[in-house]
């Protein structure tokens, strides 16, 4: 025990730490306050255990008194919370807890969390489609539809084709398949199971764009050649084929119009026909393949789309008007060619006037390039119709172009009657039936 420890012992000695008034500053941990030791006292007093306070003890002037000795305050007993005030301590403490957590994943949260729980659909896998839908017609479609690819001196063409009979026998469009023709060329069919094969052309035919090649390859599945004379506008539609290389492209839409006169082909070869019209997109690559009713037969060859004025070959894109050659033209000039290699296309044996300007077409009234306006002794001439007349229907429809009149002639087969409405001069317009001639395909 050192001699602060020991109880009575009144001596002192000078505190070195002590204000320069000579009083001790209080210790807040002593159990009573130390008496004042005089001047004389301070050499042999021991030291007493001091506590320097805290400079707010001594107020804001220089060592001030010090505060009045106060006796030590006994602790208070404490007192125990009641259950009734414990419960609703414990819930505000979850509470607050709670809510901490929140606002500590709204500002710290990653946004990464162990399980997305994402919805999931309720549908079966692999549910069936029913098979008149576009899901469907394009399950019993796709698998008869191929990409053409043709290898010549001016570089690579691309185009799509149908099969035709199961031992190999596809049809396309003329235009796609013309450069395949020439010396050194190849033409190369890829399938929808991605195998391929070398092609060669059986016959084609400028007139009506057509072209028949042939795979060596059998077990194909054949498309059927519906009726297009029985097609109505507003009618479902299905286009299917290869447009810019992409294979098993599948595009819908309606039968927009009928009977549209419209030029296929290139500029060498150019062909006029009769066409369905439709906004069921058709992009280059496209031209060849076939254009489909509901119940999956093919009712045209898609073949031309409309291009805005000064749109160029680079920029040429589907703008919703596509055309189609009819299915049965398709299927006449395709039974032609596999049997003899050409096809035919029927004559009425006049020559047109393209400057005429007023109601219907008109004969011409003189020669072209050494040839008579109207051919003697064909079909029209010996039906009486004369140099100079004009046309204003056929079988009943009016034509107000020359190619109007054209491609509903080049639309009938050789052979068959027609019947058109004539007007010579200002005599009453008459009706005058026609049987058409035939002429080859070059």
């Amino acid at each position: 025990m050192t001699a602060a420890d020991e109880p009575g012992d009144q001596r002192a000695r000078v505190n070195p730490f002590a204000p320069p008034s000579g009083r001790l500053a209080p210790a807040s941990a002593s159990a009573a306050a130390p008496p004042l030791l005089s001047p004389q006292a301070r050499a042999d007093a021991p030291i007493a255990a001091a506590v320097v306070a805290p400079p707010a003890a001594f107020g804001s002037g220089a060592w001030g008194a010090p505060p009045p000795f106060s006796a030590p305050r006994r602790p208070r007993p404490r007192r125990s919370l009641s259950l009734a005030w414990l419960a609703p301590l414990l819930v505000l403490a979850l509470a607050a807890g709670a809510l901490g957590g929140v606002v500590a994943v709204r500002v710290l949260d990653t946004g990464l969390l162990e399980d997305a729980g994402l919805p999931v659909s309720a549908a079966p896998v692999g549910a069936a489609r029913a098979p008149e839908s576009v899901a469907g017609i394009a399950a019993r479609v796709l698998p008869s539809v191929v990409a053409i690819q043709v290898e010549g001196a001016d570089g690579t063409s691309t185009g799509s084709g149908m099969v035709l009979r199961q031992d190999g026998y596809l049809l396309t469009n003329n235009h796609v398949i013309a450069a395949g023709a020439a010396d050194g060329a190849t033409i190369e069919v890829l399938f929808a199971d991605g195998t391929k094969e070398p092609a060669r052309i059986v016959g084609r035919t400028g007139d009506y764009d057509l072209a028949v090649i042939k795979v060596e390859r059998t077990g194909l599945v054949p498309l059927t050649l519906g009726d297009s004379d029985d097609v109505a506008v507003g009618d479902p539609v299905v286009a299917v084929g290869a447009p810019l290389g992409l294979q098993g492209t599948v595009t819908t839409g309606i039968i927009s119009a009928l009977n549209r006169p419209v030029s296929a082909g290139d500029a060498t070869d150019t062909a006029f026909i009769n066409a369905l019209q439709t906004d069921a997109a058709i992009n280059p690559g496209n031209s060849g393949g076939p254009l489909v009713n509901a119940a999956g037969e093919v009712i045209g060859i898609n073949s031309a789309i409309a291009q805005p004025p000064g749109a160029g070959a680079v920029t040429a894109g589907s703008i919703g008007l596509g055309f189609a050659i009819g299915s049965n033209q398709a299927r006449r000039t395709a039974e032609q060619l596999i049997e003899s290699g050409t096809a035919t296309y029927p004559i009425v044996g006049v020559l047109l006037d393209q400057s005429y300007a007023g109601e219907g077409v008109q004969v011409a009234t003189s020669p072209q390039q050494g040839q008579e306006a109207v051919s003697p002794g064909g079909p029209a001439d010996n039906a009486g119709i004369r140099s100079g007349d004009i046309i204003l229907t056929i079988d009943g429809r009016p034509v107000t172009e020359p190619d109007e009149l054209i491609v509903s002639i080049r639309a009938k087969a050789p052979g068959e009657t027609i019947t058109l409405e004539v007007r010579t001069g200002d005599d009453p317009a008459r009706a005058i039936r026609v049987v058409l001639d035939e002429a080859t395909s070059q």
